[in-house]
């Protein structure tokens, strides 16, 4: 046995020290130690690649799944979605102007817009019709009112700017939706010709408009003015 090992040993010294001029025995047991090293660790790790590239893409597949299902979750309500003219919404629901009642809301010619989905509202919008642009409540009371009263000798199309004072959404996406769904309706009204808010003085309010295409206008002393020309 022993005769065995030491014929291996000087095979393996002969291979890996020929034409090395070097007669340390430490030094040839270094080189021959490296050279195995260097080809069972090379051999061993492309077979953990091989082994575990299968195992990688298989879960790249599934997260990509898992995305993409909770995306569907999150806006795939949104197709099924239809945009719906109110008779009343919750006030207290409204996070811009929860004093404003809904009597405040129906009269001379305002109105409430809700995106239903299955029975329920997931986003409120709220309109008054003027024929110029408001930078006050007050202000939004009565032009709608003018605008209304002169509607009188026009079949009751009231005003030629849509003025929305409030929105909210109670579900992801519903406020995005129902900008671009309101948008729609007036562009197919014939008297209506501009899409204007009426909003707080709140970096949130400016955000959310200008994220869903609108462009600022005016800011006034409590409030902005934002118009959607395109969405």
């Amino acid at each position: 046995m022993k005769q065995i090992l030491k014929n291996v040993k000087d095979k393996l010294v002969s291979k890996y020290t020929k034409g090395s001029d070097t007669k340390n025995t430490k030094e040839i047991l270094k080189t021959v130690k490296e050279h195995l090293v260097s080809k069972y660790t090379k051999n061993n790790n492309l077979k953990t690649i091989k082994k575990f590239n299968p195992r990688i893409k298989a879960r790249i597949r599934k997260n990509k799944q898992i995305i993409s299902k909770n995306i569907d979750n999150l806006f795939g309500w949104i197709k099924g979605a239809q945009i719906v003219e109110l008779k009343k919404c919750n006030t207290n629901e409204d996070p811009v102007r929860p004093e404003l009642d809904n009597k405040f809301r129906t009269s001379y010619g305002r109105k409430i817009y809700g995106v239903k989905y299955k029975g329920d509202i997931h986003a409120v919008m709220c309109f008054a019709f003027t024929n110029d642009i408001p930078k006050s409540v007050e202000e939004l009371d009565m032009m709608s009112k003018d605008a209304f009263l002169q509607s009188i000798r026009r079949d009751y199309q009231v005003g030629k700017i849509a003025i929305a004072y409030t929105v909210w959404s109670k579900k992801r996406g519903g406020g995005k939706l129902i900008v671009k769904e309101v948008f729609k309706l007036i562009k197919k009204t014939h008297h209506l010709n501009r899409l204007i808010t009426l909003s707080p003085l709140t970096e949130m309010a400016r955000k959310f408009h200008l994220s869903n295409g609108a462009v600022q206008i005016q800011v006034n002393e409590n409030t902005q003015n934002f118009e959607y020309k395109k969405v």
